[in-house]
């Protein structure tokens, strides 16, 4: 009797393998500096999958941004987070390029965006212009490089999208100057027991084995012997590398294989934005939480609808059950066809009457089951948790806690469940404060404590004695209130400065709990543009003398508004 394997090919969402490009040659490199890359499609992020690669602009903002092809713009975003300053560019050929963290833009462009951002007085915009205001050929400077939004330093984001639907592809499936010859590295053999009465070497838990070897082949030290009885899932650490560049990359595929037939297969050639949170089940994430280490699964858990996966058989779960020896291989390549295996030994033991009567009888986990496929609640007087169907990724044993809260709360401290159980959306939340300071309803809101003191806010409302909030993660949560105005405090000038000499002024903003909501700012009556970077909590203001007449004094006036309602105003004179 071998490995039992149900023969069921089973195709996620479409099932279909992406449609490779038909010429792969149809992109020129969008930087004039040497191309190098500091992150790959498809690499793991927090809650998400990376949409593009990264490229290095040499450590600094303002490096000419080309067009990858002929093509139009047809969208450009202005944000304080994500993409910062983005360009879009529609191409003849299907696709479309992205072009975000920008410094700048082309003066044609740039001085459409700020005509607009007068207009409707938000730095904050996305614009749509019509496809004949800003056309360029293969290799025109379209912007200039820079670090704006949720950028960590100096790059391009850069991503190549099909047109219709906007689904981001790898760029790295056209060839436009990237040369890689190196195998990826596999670190790390995880093997998880999927049932209660599943033994892992006797033990129902989690195996972790390191391992070694080197040039595409890996394996385990000879006293990492390995004997599974019962449905087991497998996972593993590794990374991928490219010539002349020092960062680690994710993989581009992984394939499982026992006794040579394939059960689990996955390629990172596209992912649509609307399932890139999938991520969270794709990986361990108790170990990611508890380790900072990403473990990939070669198995789908019950709810993971990524469409990266192809052919499973019986989702890459592998049920052992007899006295065989089995030979398993984990295969992963990157996108250049270099690749690596780590082969291993499994010794499949028959599964014993103890296990089968185990199996048999009534869980006696802790908590409430709550299935991935349906709704679920969970109410008490103080709290309600409300988890739609879709929100789980697999059946959960959800458990409840509460301690007393701090003398600043107005709760006790709830734990509802824990950090290192993913969700997919975000879930109902409410909380019953133990008493409400007369006309303060608006200001009390949830907070989520982490395992390091971090007090994370929760945008929250005041419903009928309770305050609600719809978190994305489960924690540790207690209600606070916030009555304390955000600061504001000019950078670099005091009230009456001579700025006449400078280009602009910078004005910092922060708050200490709600987190910025809003700012208006004010030159002379007239609303003015300030930029937001909201990473380094500044606002920065570029004098134009087109808008406001130079040599004369002025008045600046700025309001700030946090996510509790709080507002403060500071107002100044100064002379330009």
């Amino acid at each position: 009797m071998t490995v039992l394997l149900t023969i069921l090919m089973t195709f996620l969402l479409t099932g279909l393998m992406p449609e490779e490009p038909g010429d792969r040659s149809v992109f020129i490199s969008p930087v004039k500096i040497p191309l190098s890359l500091s992150s790959n499609f498809g690499e793991i992020r927090t809650d998400h999958y990376h949409s593009g690669l990264d490229i290095r602009t040499q450590g600094v903002t303002g490096k000419e941004i080309v067009a990858a092809a002929r093509g139009y713009v047809y969208r450009i975003s202005i944000s304080p987070g994500g993409f910062g300053k983005a360009l879009y560019v529609r191409h003849p050929n299907g696709y479309s390029t992205v072009y975000g963290h920008l410094d700048k833009f082309t003066p044609e462009i740039e001085e459409y965006i700020v005509s607009r951002q007068y207009e409707e007085k938000n730095f904050m915009v996305t614009l749509w212009p019509p496809k004949e205001r800003f056309r360029f050929e293969q290799g025109d400077v379209i912007a200039y490089s820079g670090n704006s939004g949720s950028s960590s330093g100096p790059h391009l984001h850069y991503e190549i999208r099909k047109t219709n639907g906007e689904i981001p592809v790898n760029p790295l499936l056209f060839e436009f100057g990237i040369d890689d010859n190196i195998r990826p590295v596999i670190e790390k053999l995880v093997i998880y027991p999927l049932t209660k009465s599943t033994m892992i070497n006797n033990q129902n838990k989690i195996l972790k084995l390191n391992v070694s070897g080197g040039n595409g082949k890996f394996g385990l030290s000879s006293k990492n012997e390995i004997k599974i009885s019962g449905p087991a899932g497998f996972g593993f650490k590794a990374y991928d590398l490219l010539n002349n560049s020092g960062s680690r990359f994710s993989v581009h595929s992984i394939q499982l294989k026992v006794d040579n037939r394939q059960v689990f297969n996955y390629v990172m050639d596209e992912f649509s934005f609307n399932e890139t949170r999938y991520v969270n089940s794709h990986i361990d994430y108790e170990t990611y939480k508890r380790e900072n280490t990403y473990i990939e699964r070669t198995y789908r858990l019950p709810n993971d609808r990524l469409s990266v996966y192809r052919n499973l058989t019986d989702r890459g779960i592998i049920t052992f059950s007899d006295n065989a020896r089995h030979s398993l291989e984990i295969t992963v390549s990157d996108i250049h066809g270099n690749k690596s295996v780590l082969s291993f030994n499994v010794t499949s033991a028959p599964v014993s009457v103890k296990q089968e009567n185990s199996a048999n009888q009534v869980r006696t986990d802790p908590g409430i089951m709550m299935p991935f496929n349906r709704n679920n609640k969970f109410v008490t007087k103080d709290v309600a948790v409300d988890i739609s169907t879709g929100t789980l990724y697999d059946t959960l044993w959800f458990e409840f806690g509460r301690v007393p809260g701090q003398p600043d709360m107005y709760s006790e401290v709830f734990d509802i469940h824990n950090v290192y159980t993913p969700l997919h959306k975000s879930y109902s939340l409410s909380l019953r404060p133990h008493n409400v300071p007369a006309g303060k309803e608006s200001k009390l809101l949830i907070l989520q404590l982490d395992n390091s003191g971090r007090k994370i806010p929760v945008n929250s409302s005041w419903d009928n004695g309770f305050v609600t909030a719809n978190p994305r993660t489960f924690g540790t949560f207690a209600i606070v209130i916030d009555t304390v105005p955000p600061k504001i405090t000019p950078n670099g000038f005091a009230p009456g400065a001579n700025l006449a000499g400078r280009s602009g002024m910078r004005i910092r903003i922060s708050d200490n709990l709600a987190g910025i909501k809003s700012y208006e700012p004010f030159i002379d009556g007239k609303w003015a543009l300030f930029e937001y970077d909201q990473k380094n909590n500044v606002l920065t203001h570029t004098f134009d003398p087109g808008r406001f007449q130079k040599g004369t004094k002025h008045k600046l006036s700025v309001k700030v508004t946090d996510n509790c309602n709080n507002q403060s105003t500071f107002d100044c004179d100064f002379f330009w």
